[in-house]
């Protein structure tokens, strides 16, 4: 069966909420497909522990402000789930949950939308994808060799799973972070915190406000065509969330250097030294899920489709949000995102029209 619409938005996660809103109120008919059976995007399948970085009011989608959690000065992310499937609901956006897009094309002056569960022919598509179904996995010596268990952030829960182990946690970001402070802190389990370069905690005043303000102030500094000031990336790497503060000023997170390799039982470093593991968290981020897009042929170096902010350059008809700042300054955030798909669904109206 095939369906046609003004707008496809692929993706029913904060990203695809926020275009949805936008979407809405421009009156254009569209519909969200969203690949996970349940509303809350990514936030639905975070380990336990998780919470944002950023009060509850400085965590909202346009048009409506999350509530505060009882008893939690930084939401954890089943309330974050709260808030988008009563955001959904609210607003009544036609998200199609359980569907999964596998490819868009062009199709006689139109976009054609090829999902499992029909196809759509779209006047114009907004990809809000993300990245979480995407995690990347680095090419380490010996990662086949090591007979233990090994995961990505994306599979961790608790430190329930891991009770009398000995656990490797490689990433020096956020997600690396967390998780060692979240396992060094249960007591039961041996940590070893290994990252490519020494930890850079941010100052322990700043959270997701200021970051927030910090990558709007360098897009609009590069957009002026000013000195770039280096953004987030200038301050550190690490936010310094009350669990991860607790743990490094126990001591409990003191990160090695990264090993040269995976052995059958450990990690091996240059020096010869050697430290036994049952299992490896790989905490080494994710890439893009633009693989819907790959009929377009518009990606190129690192992966990256080309934009004007959030348009993309060889298909105007396309744009992206939701990517990180190379859709839209802190676009991957909650607060964030609002904007970009504001500005985006600006652009799709005047396309339209």
């Amino acid at each position: 069966m095939t369906s046609a619409v003004d707008v496809v938005v692929v993706g029913g996660g904060q990203a695809g909420l926020a275009a949805g809103y936008h979407l809405r109120r421009q009156g254009l008919d569209f519909i969200v497909l969203d690949a996970d059976s349940a509303p809350g995007g990514s936030w639905q399948h975070m380990w336990d522990s998780l919470h944002l970085f950023s009060p509850a009011e400085h965590s909202s989608l346009p048009g409506r402000l999350m509530p505060v959690q009882i008893g939690e000065t930084y939401p954890d992310a089943g309330h974050v789930v709260d808030y988008l499937t009563e955001y959904e609901k609210r607003y009544d956006l036609p998200v199609q949950h359980g569907t999964r897009v596998d490819a868009v094309r062009r199709d006689a002056g139109r976009l054609l939308v090829e999902a499992d569960t029909g196809t759509w022919r779209a006047r114009a598509v907004i990809s809000a994808t993300g990245t979480w179904s995407r995690p990347f996995l680095p090419a380490v010596p010996g990662r086949s060799v090591f007979t233990g268990r090994q995961l990505h952030t994306v599979s961790y829960r608790s430190p329930a799973d891991f009770v009398g182990q000995r656990v490797l946690v490689v990433g020096g970001g956020n997600s690396g972070a967390q998780i060692a402070a979240d396992l060094a802190l249960d007591g039961r389990i041996e940590v070893t915190w290994v990252t490519q370069r020494p930890a850079r905690f941010l100052a322990d005043d700043i959270d997701g406000r200021a970051l927030f303000d910090v990558a709007t102030a360098r897009r609009r500094a590069l957009d002026a065509g000013r000195s770039d000031t280096g953004g987030i990336a200038s301050l550190g790497d690490i936010v310094a969330v009350p669990p991860v503060r607790t743990a490094r000023d126990a001591g409990l997170l003191t990160p090695k250097p990264m090993f040269a390799q995976l052995t059958a039982t450990g990690a091996q470093w240059d020096n010869g030294s050697h430290t036994d593991a049952d299992t490896v968290i790989w905490c080494t981020g994710f890439r893009p899920a633009l693989a819907h897009l790959a009929p377009l042929n518009l990606r190129r170096a690192r992966g990256h489709i080309p934009t004007d902010a959030t348009r993309a350059l060889g298909e105007p008809r396309l744009h992206l949000i939701g990517y990180g700042d190379w859709t839209g300054p802190a676009s991957a955030t909650l607060i964030g995102v609002g904007r970009t798909a504001r500005d985006a669904v600006r652009e799709v109206t005047g396309l339209l029209t």
